[in-house]
């Protein structure tokens, strides 16, 4: 197996392969432009490595893991249009460097460009990737409505935001990691397992991401830094809040979330000083922890060697002390 940086190296040459500059030029412009701005890979990088944690050399992986990625890219490039973010990776986002009409029809290209690349996998492998994507694909989307509907709810509890970042976010890491298994053609069992592992992984993920869109270092994380809190979002952070503080407290911040202002710098400082003091922002670190925990619980049970089951704890650890 390789390291982390080695199949970030190799999906971005696969990338570089790939001929997305066609005509219309104002169709696959974007397309490209969002598949060049970089990014961590995660998700293409665990389709990779997972196949090679089944005995299957990467390069078998490496449409799958492209399918992977373009299919998040296309939920970014849609997810940013809802949100009306200005920024996405620390770059200008599609829908503002273009408009809104292309990034709607540049990002449904980009949904059916992803189903494409099944197509270079014999029939039953295709038909297992295609399975899992399409179920993936709706998950993806129920959980982007459920995010959409808690910005005007304000009963929003716990356990319905854990299902909806599962659905939006962990679903689609955990997806990743089993088309690895399912090109390597392992077992039942194994590619189960191993998605469990991504689901736990994927929560974490969303949950350390809720994080640092509050408290990340804007040179770092590539967003705009407190964005859930200008667009009202009842993030994990929120809800402990609610839970921690005093009735006046949250009542204070209930209040903070129904405003729409020009200027937000004063509305994200009282939230953050309102995270901090209630414990949320604590809360929410020990979630990172305990979903990454129990990822690393679901990879004890899978008959892979102990070396491999290192790599993917490392993989983890980093996930779980990112900055960006």
């Amino acid at each position: 197996m390789h390291d982390i940086s080695q199949y970030q190296d190799f999906f971005i040459d696969y990338l570089k392969k790939q001929n997305i500059h066609k005509e219309p030029v104002n169709l696959y412009e974007p397309i490209e432009y969002i598949l060049g701005l970089g990014g961590k890979r995660i998700r293409p990088v665990l389709t990779l490595m997972a196949a090679e944690v089944f005995d299957t050399d990467y390069t078998t992986a490496l449409p799958a893991a492209m399918a992977v990625e373009v299919f998040h890219n296309f939920s970014l490039v849609h997810d940013d249009i809802m949100d009306d973010a200005p920024l996405r990776r620390g770059q200008i986002t599609v829908h503002e460097k273009w408009n809104l009409n292309t990034g709607i029809l540049s990002g449904d290209a980009m949904l059916i460009l992803a189903y494409q690349y099944f197509e270079q996998y014999e029939p039953i492998v295709f038909r297992n990737l295609a399975k899992l994507f399409s179920k993936t694909a709706l998950e993806v989307c129920e959980g982007q409505q459920w995010d959409v509907d808690f910005e005007t709810r304000k009963d929003v509890t716990i356990p319905e935001y854990l299902k909806m970042i599962e659905y939006k976010t962990a679903v689609l890491v955990a997806a990743a990691m089993k088309m690895g298994a399912i090109v390597a053609k392992t077992s039942e069992k194994e590619a189960d397992l191993i998605y469990d592992f991504g689901l736990n992984l994927g929560l974490a993920f969303q949950l350390q991401d809720d994080y640092l869109d509050a408290f990340g270092d804007p040179e770092t994380f590539g967003k705009q830094v407190g964005g859930d809190i200008i667009e009202n979002k009842k993030t994990y952070l929120y809800l402990k809040a609610l839970e921690f503080s005093s009735a006046e407290k949250a009542s204070e911040l209930e209040q903070l979330f129904t405003l729409q202002l020009e200027d937000n710098i004063e509305k994200i400082e009282t939230a953050k000083t309102i995270f901090n003091e209630s414990g949320a922002s604590k809360a929410t670190q020990e979630a990172i922890e305990m979903y990454t925990f129990k990822a690393f619980e679901t990879l004890e049970k899978m008959e892979i060697n102990s070396e491999k089951k290192g790599i993917l704890r490392t993989f983890g650890e980093n996930l779980m002390g990112r900055k960006v």
